[in-house]
């Protein structure tokens, strides 16, 4: 029994959904590095932050992935969730102790945090965008190869 839905009823983001992640994650992703290019004080503690930011970044779309692969039924072994979390977590933490213990002003903290969580908000919902993109085109193409299977036998019957 085919359980696919032809390709009219399968979901798929607009365009313009498309285009606002990522051009939200675009402008998350600048004030990062802009926060970051000029930000006061030492070159040890700049460095810890685009350490900690590349970090977190990359964490979050592990933890992203490894959610969503997970979600219907455990595809994972308990321990790689362990390391998704656990390091996303613990960029988290070290990010927020590194920003937190930096000698610079109140405002240039807010300006980093701010821009930071917005980094992160936008990788999870970059990620979930890709993903139900790339579910669609499998499921369409799924579609179209027993679509296809069905043409090729239904020829060989006649």
């Amino acid at each position: 029994m085919d359980h696919t839905p032809p390709p009219s009823m399968i979901r798929r983001d607009t365009r313009a959904w498309r285009a606002q992640v990522w051009i939200s994650f675009g402008i998350s992703a600048s004030l990062c590095a802009t926060g970051l290019a000029w930000l006061p004080g030492e070159d040890l503690d700049r460095a810890f932050m685009v350490m900690g930011y590349v970090f977190c970044l990359c964490s979050a779309f592990v933890l992203a992935k490894s959610i969503r692969d997970n979600q219907e039924q455990r595809q994972d072994t308990p321990m790689w969730s362990n390391v998704a979390w656990g390091g996303f977590l613990l960029a988290m933490a070290l990010t927020a102790w590194g920003l937190w213990r930096m000698n610079i002003q109140a405002v240039w903290k807010s300006y980093l945090l701010v821009s930071w969580l917005f980094l992160i908000s936008s990788v999870f919902t970059l990620a979930k965008t890709l993903r139900d993109a790339y579910d669609a085109d499998l499921l369409e193409a799924r579609w179209a190869a027993r679509q296809e299977g069905r043409r090729a036998s239904s020829h060989s019957a006649e």
